[in-house]
């Protein structure tokens, strides 16, 4: 018994601890949904994000985004892919739950059938959004949601698109 009061601290210790520290780098990767929108007719494609975000202090760093989304518009098998960079914030003021927002600018290639286009494009884009984050181990976390409004301009016409996503957190290094 006595042996269990002296390691107790010990094992409670360490779970305190990285629950408080700020990670130097958070790569994600997981499921995104993309709803595009063209002209008011709205479809869904299923597909893949990632990122990777340097943490510069507890609450500011950079992301590197890049996802990809497979679908059927109008009869037709379609793909779009997207790269954004852009600041990042962070709210870790909670032991666990971290709340995030960012916003990005990059480039969205649509693939031919994409929008009514007949060869690929690249469009400049713009991503804006957030999400949460819950800390499970001290490398580890769940995304359980990020929302992001991605605006792009295909076939002369601005697209107003909702990318939902969701995944792991891998955790790398700290900053106190």
């Amino acid at each position: 018994m006595r042996k269990l009061l002296v390691l107790l601290p010990l094992l409670i210790f360490p779970v305190s601890a990285w629950a408080q520290q700020t990670p130097k780098v958070e790569v994600f990767g997981g499921y995104s949904n993309l709803e595009a929108n063209f002209s008011g007719t709205r479809f869904n494609m299923s597909g893949f994000n990632v990122a990777a975000t340097e943490n510069l202090n507890s609450w500011f760093g950079g992301t590197l985004d890049f996802s990809g989304h497979f679908g059927t518009e109008n009869g037709f098998k379609t793909n779009t892919e997207s790269l954004a960079y852009g600041p990042a914030f962070a709210y870790r003021k909670a032991k666990v739950v971290v709340p995030f927002a960012h916003a990005m600018i990059g480039v969205t290639r649509g693939a031919p059938e994409y929008l009514n286009i007949s060869q690929s494009e690249y469009r400049f884009d713009t991503l804006v959004g957030g999400g949460i984050d819950v800390k499970v181990a001290s490398n580890l976390a769940l995304r359980l949601v990020q929302a992001d409004y991605l605006m792009t301009r295909f076939s002369g016409a601005r697209q107003d698109n909702l990318r939902l996503s969701a995944g792991i957190v891998l955790l790398f290094g700290s900053k106190k």
